[in-house]
C-alpha cells in the first residue's frame, strides 16, 4: 500500500540510499561487506528498487550495486580455492541472484551484458543464473520436446532487449571504423591479421585479453549479421550464416587465438544462448557451424568443453545452451561421438554418457544417441526424457561447481 506522504519523494529516497551504498561498496569499505550485502539483498529493498519504483527508474541504480559486488569478488573468484569469508560472501551473492531470477527475471534479461562483463569466466554457475532469466511474459518451450524446431517459435524472430550501447564499447574508434568497413567490404585486408593484437592488453597468462571488448565484438558482429540476413528477406540457417565477412571474423578468432583467447571467445558466443530469440537462434548456428567446419579437434574439443562445463554445474541451465548441446550430440552431421576427445579417458566418457542420458530418451551402448534430424533445422527430435524436469532444466548425475579455467 503506497504512502501518500512519501510517494512524492520516494525516488529521491531510493536514489539517496543507492548513492550511499555505492560509496560504501565492499571495494571501498571491505569491513562493511557482509552488512552491505545484507542490505542490497534484503527482499524489501530489492522490491522497492525493482518493483515499486515507477518506470523502472531504479533499475540502473540497482545494477550498479550488483556490479560493485561483482567487481569486489572478481579477483578472489579467479582463484579455484576461496577463503572461508569470501566463500560465504559468494554464497550470499548466489542467493541474491536466485531471488532476483525468481521475482524479477526481466531485470536480469535487460542488464545481462553488464553483469557478464564483470563475472569472471570460471564462475560458471553464477553466469548460468544470469543467462537463465527470460521475460516474465514468455512461455519457455521445453528444450527436450520432441520435434522442437527453432523456426516454429515466434520468439526467434525477435531480438532480446539490450540496454547497452554495444557499438560504443568497441574502442578505439579506429578499430570500430575498420570493423564496420570489413563487415561491408572485407577491407582493410589486414583487419583479420591484426584482430588478435587489438584484443590483447597484456602478455600475462589469465589477463591477456580485453574481455569486455571481446564480448562486445562478438555481440556487435552477430547483431549486424542478423540485420543483414533479415534485410535480404532471409532467415538465419547454416547457408545464410556461412561464407560472409561476419563469419570470417568468427572463424579467424576460433583459429588464430591461443587457448586462453579461444576459450574467452567461445564463452562470448555461448553467452548469447539464452531464451528463444533471434540472437539465441543465430549464435547457436554459429557455434555448430564452427564445430562442423573446424579442421582441428582442438577447436571442436574446446567448443564441447565450454558447453559441457555449463551443464555439469547445478541448475538452472540456460534454454539455448540445452538446445544447442542436444543438437550437437544428436545430429549425425557433427559426428560428435566419433571424436577422440569423447573417448580419451574412462571418466570423460562416463561424463559425456551421463549428460547424453539426461538429454536423450534412447542412446546406443557406448555410442551416439539415436536420431538423425536437426533441432535447429527442423525434423524429428525425440528428446523428452528422464533428464527433463518439465522446466527446461537439466538433471545430471554429477554437479561440480565447474571446470577450472585453462
Amino acid at each position: 500500500m503506497s504512502d501518500p506522504v512519501f510517494e512524492a519523494i520516494g525516488m529521491q529516497i531510493l536514489a539517496g540510499f543507492s548513492n550511499i551504498l555505492h560509496i560504501l561498496n565492499p571495494s571501498k569499505v571491505p569491513g562493511f561487506a557482509y552488512a552491505w550485502l545484507e542490505i542490497i539483498g534484503n527482499r524489501m529493498f530489492i522490491a522497492r528498487m525493482l518493483a515499486l519504483a515507477a518506470d523502472q527508474k531504479c533499475w540502473a541504480m540497482y545494477c550498479q550495486l550488483l556490479l560493485d559486488l561483482f567487481k569486489f569478488l572478481q579477483p578472489f573468484l579467479r582463484n579455484a580455492e576461496l577463503a572461508k569469508p569470501v566463500a560465504t560472501l559468494y554464497r550470499g551473492t548466489l542467493r541474491v541472484l536466485l531471488v532476483i531470477l525468481h521475482d524479477f527475471p526481466d531485470f536480469l534479461c535487460d542488464y545481462c551484458y553488464h553483469f557478464l562483463d564483470a563475472i569472471p569466466p570460471n564462475c560458471i554457475q553464477m553466469r548460468n543464473l544470469v543467462l537463465s532469466a527470460f521475460p516474465r511474459n514468455m512461455r519457455l518451450p521445453d528444450p527436450f520436446t520432441a520435434n522442437l524446431k527453432f523456426e516454429m517459435l515466434a520468439d526467434t524472430a525477435m531480438p532480446p532487449r539490450i540496454l547497452s550501447n554495444v557499438g560504443a564499447m568497441i574502442q578505439p574508434p579506429k578499430f570500430k571504423q575498420d570493423l564496420d568497413s570489413y563487415l561491408k567490404t572485407r577491407a582493410p585486408v589486414t583487419f583479420l591479421s591484426e584482430l588478435r593484437t587489438n584484443l590483447q592488453v597484456t602478455n600475462e597468462m589469465g589477463t591477456r585479453y580485453n574481455i569486455p571488448l571481446l564480448n562486445a565484438l562478438v555481440l556487435y558482429v552477430g547483431s549486424q549479421h542478423i540485420t543483414v540476413i533479415r534485410q535480404r528477406g532471409q532467415t538465419p540457417n547454416m547457408s545464410t550464416v556461412a561464407h560472409t565477412s561476419h563469419m570470417d571474423i568468427f572463424q579467424n578468432l576460433a583459429v588464430d587465438l591461443d587457448t586462453e583467447g579461444r576459450y574467452l571467445f567461445l564463452n562470448a558466443l555461448s553467452n548469447q544462448l539464452r531464451f528463444p530469440s533471434s540472437h539465441t537462434h543465430y549464435f547457436s548456428l554459429v557455434i555448430l557451424y564452427l564445430f562442423a567446419q573446424s579442421n582441428t579437434e582442438v577447436v571442436q574439443e574446446q567448443i564441447t568443453r565450454v558447453l559441457l562445463e555449463r551443464l555439469v554445474v547445478n541448475r538452472p541451465h540456460p534454454w539455448g545452451l540445452l538446445v544447442t548441446f542436444i543438437e550437437l550430440i544428436k545430429n549425425p552431421t557433427y559426428k560428435f561421438w566419433q571424436h577422440e576427445f569423447v573417448h580419451c579417458a574412462p571418466e570423460v566418457e562416463k561424463l559425456f554418457e551421463s549428460v547424453a542420458r539426461s538429454c536423450m530418451v534412447t542412446k546406443a551402448n557406448s555410442g551416439p544417441p539415436s536420431g538423425n534430424q536437426s533441432v535447429l533445422g527442423g525434423g524429428n527430435s525425440n528428446t523428452s526424457g528422464p533428464g527433463s524436469n518439465g522446466s527446461g532444466m537439466l538433471v545430471l548425475d554429477t554437479s561440480p561447481e565447474g571446470l577450472n579455467n585453462e
